[in-house]
Parts: structure tokens; sequence; C-alpha cells
């Protein structure tokens, strides 16, 4: 049993340079025994580097990195205690389900009783009982993604790596395989980290999010917090849709010289007439476009004096047709103070 007050990972002043370039650059990082965090961020941005460091596929120039306590940073990957699951799935495609699930038992001579009945517990969590017989290329890409992920639970590694692992998966299976992988995650309750570009899927998931940009670590935080309170014009921008206002504009609505950011759906989108209660910004402007995505619709505003906003509202009771009216006319925006998270960057 881990300790509980030790770390799972621990980074301690990590960079990793490739020549003048940066790709992680002095992170510090604590991922907590049993938690599913997510290092989110664009391509380039340092977290695929954090992981393969984490994982021995590739070394700090400088820095360590700590495993449950231990100093792991020059140890190869076969001594530490981690398992890696990858986009690919990477399944021995002349093997079926049953041996590739249980290939790291027959590396480390398990005898095969065993094997076996470590196979049927991993086929029952993963849903693939009766599967055993099959070839990966006679399942779908949900199901590989689910033998991929119990071959590297089998061995109960004190921590999982995800590396992108449902990127290759349409919108709706990768949707539900967001809910299957964080219900498995809890039934075996070891540590996952987990890494993606995309900003919803980390949100639906973690416990906590890091936020990475440029080799650096930007924040981290719940979801809530990240997406509530995000540090930086940069977590702002990509965590969810924001509208960063600067300069003129917003000390216009403000009457202070600062930059803030508020959510579209924390906006009210009203009549020009309507009167705004005492707690909020208010902003005059025009309507230039309107997107009717169903569930909801976006609007984009011009704002008097230059700068616009982007509102989000449900349709709870409007139709394409009642809100598509509203394009080009002229309305009146208001938000509570609460709302604005003023920011530097």
């Amino acid at each position: 049993m881990t300790n509980q007050t030790t770390p799972a990972i621990r980074f301690v002043n990590v960079s990793r340079h490739f020549g003048e370039v940066k790709a992680v650059d002095q992170a510090f990082l604590e991922i907590k025994d049993g938690e599913f965090f997510s290092m989110l961020g664009p391509s380039g941005s340092g977290k695929t580097t954090c992981l393969r460091m984490i994982a021995g596929f590739d070394r700090p120039t400088s820095g360590r990195i700590l495993l449950y306590g231990q100093d792991v940073s020059n140890l190869p990957p076969y001594e530490r205690d981690v398992n890696t699951v990858f986009q690919d799935y990477a399944l021995f495609p002349h093997m079926n389900v049953a041996d590739n699930i249980a290939y790291g038992l027959m590396v480390k001579r398990v005898p095969k009783p065993e094997r076996m009945k470590r196979v049927a517990e991993m086929l029952e969590l993963v849903q693939l009982s009766g599967f055993e017989g099959r070839k990966p290329s006679q399942l779908s890409g949900g199901q590989r993604q689910r033998v991929a992920l119990a071959r590297a639970l089998i061995n109960h590694p004190k921590v999982l790596l995800l590396d992108e692992p449902l990127g290759a998966l349409d919108l709706k299976l990768r949707q539900q395989m967001q809910v299957e992988l964080k219900a498995i995650q809890k039934r075996v309750g070891i540590t996952f980290i987990f890494v993606t570009h995309d900003q919803e899927e980390a949100l639906t998931m973690s416990d906590r999010i890091a936020l990475f940009n440029q080799g650096r670590i930007e924040q981290v935080g719940s979801p809530a917090e990240v997406y509530e309170h995000p540090a930086s014009a940069f977590v702002a921008g990509f965590v969810g849709t924001s509208n960063l206002v600067r300069g003129d504009v917003a000390k216009r609505i403000t009457g202070r010289d600062v930059t803030f950011s508020v959510r579209p759906e924390k906006i009210h989108l009203g009549s020009v007439n309507e009167s705004a209660p005492p707690d909020c910004y208010v902003t005059d402007g025009t309507v230039r476009d309107v997107v009717y995505l169903g569930l909801y619709t976006r609007y984009l505003v011009e704002l008097e004096g230059g700068g616009d906003l982007v509102v989000v509202e449900q349709n709870l009771k409007t139709t394409s047709m009642d809100v598509l009216k509203i394009k080009g006319q002229r309305s009146r925006l208001y938000w509570k103070k609460e709302h604005i998270r003023e920011i530097g960057g």
C-alpha cells in the first residue's frame, strides 16, 4: 500500500531541452496518489515530453522526477512501476486479445493459471468478457482501446500514463470512453496521468488539470478552478471560450484600467431598453452574427466604441427562426461584476 501523503509523481525544477528548444522549462508539479490528472495544452506545449520523462522514454536535462518519493530521473523504463497506453494502441496484430493482455505477465514468466485468471479479471473490468479469442483486426476502435488499457493495467502499475488514448476515436465513442475510463480509474484506484489537447475531455475526466504553454505550466487546479478562475490570458482562451477584454474597451465597461475575461454563458443579451441589475457591468452593441447550434445559440456582438463579445445562450424556449431575427439588432449586454476575472499577460 502506498503512502497516501507521498505524491505519486513530483517534478522538481525539471527541464528538457532539445538544442535551443526548451520543450519543458523548470517545471514544478505534484500529482497525488490515486488522482486522475490531466496534462492539457496545444501541440508543442511540453505535455507529452513530461509524460515521456515520467515513463523513462526521455530523461530531463536538469531537475528530478520522483515516483512515490523515489528519484527515477535516470532509471530505464523497465525499472519504473508505470505503464503507458498510446493513441495507436500498439497491440500485437498476430496475437489474440487474451495473449495481448497477458503479454507483460508472459515476459515475467507468471504461471499460465495465474495469467488466465488475471486476464479474465481484466476482461471483466473493461467489459470484454468473451472476446479472448479475437484478433485486434476483428475489434472496433473502442474495443482495441479497452484491450490496450487491460494490457497496461494487468501488471498493477502504481501509475498509468495515457498519451492521447482517445484521439483516434470518433466523437460519440470518445465521449462514451471518457465516462468508462473515469469509472475504471475509480474502480482500480491507481493514479492516471492523461495527456490531451482537448479541453472538454480534460474538464470531463480530471480531478485536476495542469495547463501547459510553451514548455511551462501556466496553472494547476480542478476543472472548475481552471475554468472559472483562469490564471492568465492563455488559460482563459484555451479552456473553453472566453472573452478577453483589454485597453479602452475594458476601461469603458469597468471604469478601470484592467484586462479581464468573461465567459460567454455569463453574459445576458437583452433589449437595448432593458435595465440591468445594479451589481452588473453593462455595455451596448449590435448583433453581427448568430449561430444556432440546437442546444444553444452563439451570438457575436460588436460593441459601441469598438471591440466585440461572444455571447452563448441556451435555447430553452427559442427556435432557430426566433434567434436569427436578432441579427443586426442593437442590444444591451450585462453580467454580474463577480463573473469577470482580472488577469495579466
